[in-house]
């Protein structure tokens, strides 16, 4: 046998070395309750994030000592997580179309779909200095994306929750940010008058249905706020027809609707715009392949 398959069967045998241990044992702890694919993003994140240290040392197996400190913020943080907890409320942050987003149990964790909703409304906006609104803000992160993406925006942002609207504002703040935060209940009776015309209304309501509770997962179920979350199940898609029955008075002529759709009703809520009188409208699909956005002109 050659020398160099000596020294690699010598590595393999001895692999443990020079792995790292701390991302075996978070690997370890959670394998029970995350699928494979994203504890490795888990990782990632608990050994950058949390533990501030490079992401190279995971890359090249690199084994690392943890101070005691680190040790003990890691066994809290990974106890938090055997309880469901999500990372995201754990660290205080997430991250969102490039920017550091504060979150907390009184605001839905962004999505990378969401994202994609963002993303398309930059894409298609035509006007220089937009008049947009984003109704069901939560943590704010559609609404100060814009409003960072599109500088001379004209952004407004409503939530009912002050809780949402505490953090919402907050970010606002942290990024620079220049969105004009309001509580304001969407299935309530509205004053128009006392508002601009909008060249774009865009929201996230609540989409999920009772009925689907029993599929997600205990992450989600046991922490994020279920005012963000659910709706009845004899009307899923009573924010989008209100939102859309506000847009007719709101929005300027030609201007557009950009909803995050739950996937099963599409069709449904593509029909319930025309029925409003809405043109031009589409369901998109997300990169993974489900029906996500639904978009329509005034």
């Amino acid at each position: 046998m050659g020398s160099n398959a000596i020294f690699t069967n010598l590595r393999h045998k001895f692999k443990f070395q020079y792995m790292n241990r701390v991302s075996i044992h978070i690997k370890e702890v959670l394998k029970d309750i995350y699928p494979p694919e994203e504890i490795k993003s888990l990782v990632m994140i608990i050994w950058c994030d949390l533990l501030g240290k490079k992401a190279i040392d995971i890359y090249l197996e690199r084994d690392v000592d943890l101070s005691v400190s680190e040790n003990e913020l890691l066994e809290n943080t990974l106890q938090r997580m055997l309880r469901f907890e999500p990372i995201q409320y754990i660290l205080g942050t997430t991250q969102f179309c490039n920017h550091s987003f504060q979150v907390g149990p009184g605001v839905l964790i962004p999505r990378p779909e969401t994202q994609e909703l963002v993303e398309l409304i930059v894409k298609e906006n035509t006007s220089t200095s937009p008049t947009i609104l984003d109704i069901g803000t939560g943590s704010g992160c559609i609404a100060i994306s814009l409003s960072l993406a599109l500088p001379e925006a004209h952004v407004y942002a409503w939530d009912v929750s002050n809780d949402a609207l505490a953090i919402a504002c907050s970010n606002n703040k942290e990024l620079n940010a220049k969105v004009n935060f309001e509580q304001c209940d969407v299935l309530s009776d509205i004053e128009y008058n006392n508002l601009p015309a909008f060249d774009i209304i865009v929201s996230n309501p609540p989409y999920i249905t009772q009925s689907e509770k029993v599929d997600m997962d205990h992450h989600v179920l046991d922490w994020e706020p279920d005012l963000a979350l659910f709706v009845e199940d004899h009307d899923p898609l009573l924010f989008y027809r209100r939102i859309a029955e506000h847009g007719k008075q709101l929005l300027k002529k030609g201007g557009q609707l950009y909803y995050e759709i739950n996937r099963a009703y599409g069709l449904e809520t593509v029909q319930m715009l025309q029925e409003l009188g809405y043109t031009d409208c589409r369901v998109l699909k997300d990169f993974y392949g489900n029906d996500r956005i639904v978009t329509g002109c005034k």
